[in-house]
């Protein structure tokens, strides 16, 4: 009996299977036609004059066509538009005779309300035993869905190369609220200076200014905050006006600067410290021997440099100046210098000497101190004005590799015009 059992059971439990097999093979089953007419693309076959021969119920669903309508009557370009038929005629005919098949081409066809569908067309020559084109077969795929993601793709990058020009403005803008519109005029003294802005995109860090004190003399200063973008630009506001107010209050070098750390450690002295790098300089005529009597005093800047009226030129270093607002009391150091008639006295901030030389060869190709000397040393004796311009050119020789802003602010005590006509 239990032998008889499971005979019985078993066509019952192969049953399922079975039929679902029956089933999927049935699917398996449509015409060839059926298949053709109902394709989730557009079949097209036209003759060689383009004609149109057949047409599957896909593509006259799409265009609203009947198959009478089209079939024996009307051409292949009859369903283009315009455009699509210069195109073709131009383009897409020719190259199907030269390779036999084109693919992937981007048209128009027009339906019979007259509304377009865009569609992708691949084409194809099918040739006889004799290698002799007979018909031209064509797939449309619709290219509807394709063609919404592409204007969608098109508007968010039209918006966002709009917003990239927003923040340019803003960012150049920004930028010069943060600079002097102009130098003052200093009786007695040539001025000159410039900013390479590195990056359109952000605002930089760097800064400068001259600008009239009390009793005859006047102060200048020119600074880099580290980092870019908003933050170092409320820094840059922030030093570049302090350094104003407290020179006013006590011109003295080493007191501005000072003045400037306490400021800055006091606000910025959290989990996100500032600081910056500055030089500060107060210029004073002197009668007796002529040009300026300069008094610098720098915290952690790169040391001016003084291209002489006799054709030499030097560093004028800053011994002992720290960071200005990392620590609570910085150690600021001054030195004094005679600007002779016929001297210039060149501030800059480290995009100069940062930058590279090759901006496609990798390693060390910083400029460096070394060759801003000798630029110094073959650029003296010299003004303001040509300095600052021999410097413009040279940051144009390195191209993009000025990776950081760079501002100059260039100093020139002329000689008297007797000696100028000499």
């Amino acid at each position: 009996m239990c032998g008889t059992s499971d005979e019985e059971e078993d066509p019952v439990r192969d049953e399922g299977p079975v039929d679902e097999q029956t089933q999927f093979s049935a699917l398996l089953e449509d015409s060839a036609e059926d298949l053709y007419e109902h394709a989730p693309c557009g079949y097209l076959s036209t003759r060689l004059d383009g004609r149109i021969a057949k047409v599957n119920a896909t593509l006259l669903d799409w265009l609203g066509h009947r198959r009478d309508d089209l079939v024996g009557r009307r051409r292949f370009t009859d369903l283009l538009t315009v455009g699509g038929r210069l195109y073709h005629e131009t383009h897409f005919a020719p190259l199907l005779r030269m390779q036999g098949e084109i693919s992937g081409i981007a048209l128009e066809l027009e339906a019979a309300d007259g509304t377009r569908l865009p569609v992708l067309i691949t084409s194809t020559v099918k040739t006889g035993s004799d290698g002799q084109p007979l018909l031209i077969r064509t797939t449309v795929f619709d290219a509807r869905d394709r063609r919404a993601y592409e204007t969608e793709l098109l508007r968010a990058r039209q918006e966002a190369d709009r917003e990239r020009d927003r923040l340019q403005t803003l960012a150049t803008t920004l930028q010069k609220t943060l600079l002097p519109p102009t130098l003052v005029d200093v009786p007695g003294l040539e001025v000159a200076a410039h900013y390479h802005i590195a990056s359109v995109d952000k605002v930089g860090g760097d800064f400068y200014d001259l600008f009239p004190l009390a009793a005859g003399t006047w102060g200048l200063f020119l600074g880099d905050v580290c980092g870019k973008g908003t933050a170092a630009a409320a820094i840059t506001s922030l030093a570049r006006y302090t350094l104003r107010a407290a020179a006013v209050y006590d011109p003295d070098p080493a007191a501005v600067l000072g003045n400037l750390n306490t400021v800055l450690n006091h606000e910025y002295n959290g989990t996100d410290p500032r600081f910056c790098t500055v030089v500060f300089g107060l210029l004073t005529p002197d009668p007796d021997r002529g040009g300026f009597r300069i008094t610098l005093a720098s915290g952690g800047h790169p040391p001016a440099l003084l291209m002489r009226a006799d054709g030499t030129a030097d560093f004028l270093p800053t011994p002992g100046g720290q960071l200005i607002g990392v620590l609570p009391d910085a150690l600021i150091a001054t030195t004094t210098v005679h600007l002779a008639p016929g001297d210039t006295l060149l501030l800059h901030t480290d995009g100069l000497t940062e930058a590279h030389t090759n901006a496609t060869a990798g390693g060390e190709d910083r400029y460096g101190d070394d060759a801003l000397l000798d630029f110094g040393r073959a650029l003296a004796p010299t003004t303001a004005s040509r300095t600052v311009g021999a410097v413009r050119d040279l940051l144009d020789t390195f191209g993009t590799g000025v990776d950081d802003d760079t501002a100059v602010l260039a100093v020139h005590a002329p000689r008297p015009p007797s000696e100028e006509e000499q």
